[in-house]
């Protein structure tokens, strides 16, 4: 694979299965260490997982098992969740949400007088790991789980 056709962490990330209502945010978002601030005491691996979320070459200890690579990789994920959740506050992430939000990625209330009500995703917590992420309905102001339950906040 050429280096035009390599993929991006980030790319890469939001186009697996039950990540589709991420939005892919912008690196010079996650280059600036004012955006970060705190993250680094709630995530362990937290470098080697940011240089991961941004294909940068880790540094080669000697000692990376196979085990510290998998630990390495859910950091990643964590950490990414939780920038993502700062992004979507900005002026350009509330846009990509919008974009996703008025093409109808979140999906649609299955409720009949809901007239096909445009949904959005909402996180019951604020802490990683604690719960899965729901759909609102703001017509029929219901919480609905999605049909894949493999995406965490």
């Amino acid at each position: 694979m050429s280096s035009s056709e390599e993929v991006s962490w980030i790319n890469w990330f939001c186009g697996l299965r039950g990540n589709e209502y991420f939005c892919e945010v912008d690196e010079d978002y996650i280059q600036d260490k004012f955006n970060l601030t705190g993250l680094s005491d709630m995530i362990p691996h937290y470098k080697k997982a940011l240089d991961m979320i941004l294909d940068l070459e880790p540094d080669d200890d000697g000692d990376d098992a196979q085990g510290q690579n998998d630990l390495v990789e859910q950091a990643a994920e964590m950490l990414y969740g939780l920038i993502h959740a700062r992004y979507i506050l900005t002026n350009r992430g509330l846009a990509m949400m919008l974009e996703k939000y008025q093409n109808s990625e979140f999906g649609t209330c299955i409720r009949v007088f809901c007239e096909n009500q445009l949904m959005l995703p909402i996180g019951l917590s604020d802490n990683p790991g604690e719960s899965m992420v729901k759909l609102y309905c703001p017509k029929c102001q219901d919480v609905y789980v999605p049909n894949h339950l493999d995406t965490i906040i």
